[in-house]
């Protein structure tokens, strides 16, 4: 897959969406079906594009310093007529037409996780439901919450949802996000969670789509889902589990033989059985516990077969969910979710869908930039933060009439591989208030 190939991926998914924009405007009569300088196509190539300088720096940027290019002003007045939905529309079109192009078979690992996305706004802008306040004297900021999956393989991500900081269910998000889940011909996924995840129902949800789960749950000293289980008496183990779950205490509902009954109270989300009923759910799955270090173990649930699956590759999958989390990393203060050039929630949302498209096709130009190996200390590969500023730049309309070398450029901009290179994570909690717009980088 050339450069060429992957713009073109995204312009038909741009173009696509603004063939039928009145699906995705305010007002679907009248809004962005006019000739102007922003219509909806550059509209939203734009938002694409944009990094962390101000509206004015960007637009200048993107119209290759054009005297005619808009102004900061008319830029505002056209993203109000449209709906996150349509950057949205084109972050799921872009990411199937890339998918299609690049044939996948066997498993395919995929991270569940979330991350808080701070904004500065008012409150005749935006509802309460994404405030958040740091105490009577403090000054407070509004947030709202990113779901996501990411392939782990391809480091991308491949589903995405939105929720105000007050609205935030990780839980529910999850089961959301893997019931719309497309499978790809010849591959089985496989979903892979923090302690956060761990639940009879997202188990269930993934169980009914013929996938597979793998998460980290409570140790076997904690209270969790392994506490009452028979597990052997040893530090580390392998041990396949049977469970019956049920929403009523009458006995007479049939449990399977060898089986652990456990009820599912009426303060308990599961969405396969009615509180009350008389039926049952049936799950197996194994409980493999390993040591991390000298004095500390972790403890996995899943379902995956232990022929392929054996304990040492199950410790190996499980450290790999790291990448989701620098992943968000990247987002924030590589590709700029970290500098909002909006108040509004909807414009917000607009920003984070338009990075996640920016982040998916930076990895995809990485994923195929071809790097000639040679005999050295380290393996190398491309510098991501270099890769995201050069996929900024070649979604511009300057690029249009003079090209660029994409893949030449990436190949030069090369960093060596440290794998082995390890940093305590920090105990106390990291927050960052969101930073105002006149002390943004230019």
């Amino acid at each position: 897959m050339t450069h060429d190939s992957i713009k073109t991926a995204f312009s038909d998914a741009v173009n696509l969406v603004a063939s039928n924009i009145s699906l995705y405007t305010t007002d679907p009569n009248r809004d962005l079906i006019r000739n102007r300088k922003m219509g909806a196509s550059k509209l939203i190539s734009f938002l694409v594009s944009c990094g962390s300088s101000s509206t004015k720096l960007e637009l200048l940027d993107f119209f290759g310093l054009d005297p005619k290019a808009p102004s900061a002003s008319a830029f505002n007045q056209q993203r109000a007529k449209l709906k996150p939905d349509a950057l949205e529309a084109v972050f799921r079109l872009f990411h199937s037409s890339v998918t299609a192009m690049d044939k996948a078979s066997g498993y395919r690992f995929l991270a569940a996780d979330g991350s808080t996305f701070t904004f500065f706004s008012k409150p005749s802008f935006s509802s309460p439901e994404y405030y958040v306040s740091e105490g009577h004297s403090a000054k407070g900021f509004y947030s709202m919450h990113l779901n996501a999956f990411y392939d782990l393989q391809k480091h991308t991500y491949t589903d995405a949802l939105i929720q105000p900081i007050h609205h935030k269910d990780e839980f529910q998000a999850f089961c959301d996000m893997v019931d719309r889940h497309i499978q790809l011909p010849g591959t089985r996924d496989v979903f892979i969670g923090d302690r956060g995840y761990c639940s009879y129902n997202n188990m269930a949800h993934v169980l009914e789509k013929g996938q597979y789960f793998l998460f980290r749950t409570k140790d076997i000293h904690s209270k969790g889902i392994v506490k009452n289980f028979v597990l052997p008496d040893q530090d580390s183990f392998d041990l396949p589990v049977s469970v019956t779950l049920v929403r009523s205490n009458k006995r007479k509902i049939p449990i399977r033989e060898g089986s652990y009954r456990r009820y599912v109270d009426a303060n308990a989300t599961f969405d396969y059985l009615a509180y009350g009923s008389l039926d049952s759910y049936d799950l197996s799955f194994r409980v493999v516990r390993f040591p991390i270090s000298e004095d500390s173990y972790e403890c996995i649930i899943t379902n995956l077969p232990t022929e392929e699956f054996p304990p040492e590759r199950i410790k190996q999958l499980y450290a790999s969910r790291w990448a989701i989390e620098g992943s968000f990393r990247k987002l924030k203060y590589t590709i700029g979710l970290s500098n909002f050039h909006a108040c509004k929630p909807e414009y917000i949302q607009q920003e984070i869908w338009a990075k996640l498209i920016t982040y998916n096709m930076t990895e995809t130009l990485i994923n195929h930039t071809i790097i000639k190996k040679g005999n050295t200390k380290h393996g190398y590969k491309v510098n991501f933060s270099i890769a995201a500023h050069i996929c900024r730049v070649f979604l511009r309309l300057t690029t249009e009439k003079d090209p660029i070398d994409v893949m030449s450029l990436l190949c030069k901009e090369l960093i060596p591989l440290r794998n082995e290179r390890q940093h305590p994570r920090l105990k106390t909690a990291h927050f960052r208030r969101p930073r105002y717009f006149i002390y943004r980088a230019t």
